[in-house]
């Protein structure tokens, strides 16, 4: 079996099973605390992926209100991680 094989094998699973949501997230939420490292991963609660909207719930109103003026750079960052556009937007809550 190649690993295009098996790659395929897995996506039908995850469809057929409705975990793409669920793989998806985790995935986002791993990338968000490597990026982030530290500084910003100790005030990060919790990271979702709904829509195409990225929710990052933050524990602290001045990190929120600092990140919230570069949302445009975070997207692009996170998208060319994936190399695919999985966020049009970012809500920090």
């Amino acid at each position: 079996m190649e690993n295009n094989d098996l790659k395929e094998l897995i996506d039908i699973f995850l469809e057929k099973n409705n975990l793409r949501e669920g793989v998806t997230n985790v995935d986002i939420s791993n990338a968000w605390f490597k990026m982030m490292k530290n500084g910003v991963a100790n005030y990060t609660q919790e990271v979702k992926l709904r829509n195409k909207i990225l929710y990052i719930k933050l524990s602290s109103p001045a990190l929120k209100q600092e990140l919230s003026y570069g949302k445009q750079k975070l997207i692009d960052m996170i998208n060319k991680r994936f190399k695919n556009k999985i966020v049009e937007k970012i809500t920090f809550y």
